[in-house]
């Protein structure tokens, strides 16, 4: 009999093996990854598919490494990592306790951002950016897709795909995070860290500042989008490439939704037809949930 393991149990046997004490283990949250609170050890313990271990090994080394040269990234806890137990990888990083009030304002992002892009290349071997790469095999493989829907993305990714083949990038190449927006950062009223680097990259510049600016289907504002701007010191709206790149960054949003779906979360289920509805009827204005 074959036995399932769930996030929770992975992240308990990952605690054990890495010497840490599991009884104060506390869920936090559930996206695309799972993500538990170790309150005793006042760490957080990410659970993620195993697909992603050497992504996560990237991660712990560089942001070790950003840590080390002042940039106010997320630390990775000092323990071997990440561990595996499948079909999952796990890793341990700092707490870091957050205001009950809300996230810090947008424009804070586009600090962290020219700061980032500042630092010289990392010692780290960071892979290539490749827009929609896993997309193709969730789409593919999705239990909850009907036909006709698994066939219209696959179109809109390819197109998306030779309208990026053709861009030129003003900014020019070199280390991103890959999945900067504000939703990934982190503050205590004064100061602000970047999280969540699993998808850091080598690419165009543009590709971390494009992510904001597709918030507005969540609500994000002008005011916020001129602020963010400013901080970085460019501003990406005058750039003809940023259709392209909100359109894939909407497309990559859909993933997590997708595989969740598939698992029967019929809360993501509602989401991802309501985004797909307003992607193919064009509404650029919809406004999405998180679900």
């Amino acid at each position: 009999m074959t036995m399932t393991v769930s996030p929770e149990s992975a992240a308990r046997m990952a605690c054990r093996a890495s010497g840490l004490t599991d009884r104060s283990l506390a869920h936090l949250h559930h996206h695309a990854t799972s993500v538990f609170l170790l309150t005793a050890e006042d760490m957080v313990v990410r659970v993620s598919p195993i697909a992603q271990q050497q992504n996560l090994a990237t991660a712990v080394s560089l942001t070790r490494w950003l840590v080390a040269n002042g940039f106010p990234a997320t630390e990775p806890a000092d323990v071997p990592q990440p561990v595996v137990y499948e079909p999952y990888a796990v890793t341990f990083w700092r707490h870091y306790p957050q205001p009950t009030h809300g996230r810090p304002p947008t424009g804070r992002l586009g600090d962290l951002l020219r700061a980032l892009h500042s630092l010289p290349a990392p010692p780290v071997t960071l892979p290539q950016y490749q827009p929609l790469a896993s997309l193709k095999a969730t789409v593919e493989s999705s239990t909850y897709l009907g036909p006709d829907v698994r066939t219209w993305l696959m179109e809109r990714r390819q197109e998306l795909l030779n309208a990026y083949a053709g861009l030129e990038f003003p900014l020019g190449y070199g280390h991103i995070h890959g999945d900067a927006y504000p939703g990934n950062t982190l503050w205590d009223d004064r100061s602000i860290r970047l999280g969540d680097w699993d998808e850091a990259a080598v690419g165009p510049r543009e590709i971390d500042l494009a992510n904001t600016f597709q918030g507005v289907r969540f609500g994000r504002t002008s005011a916020e989008l001129d602020d963010f701007s400013l901080r970085y010191g460019y501003d990406i709206r005058e750039w003809s490439g940023l259709p392209v790149l909100v359109g894939i960054r909407d497309l990559h949003t859909l993933g997590s939704f997708i595989r969740r779906a598939d698992h029967g979360d019929t809360a993501a289920a509602d989401q991802l037809s309501y985004r797909i509805e307003t992607l193919r009827n064009l509404d650029g204005q919809a406004k999405w949930g998180s679900a």
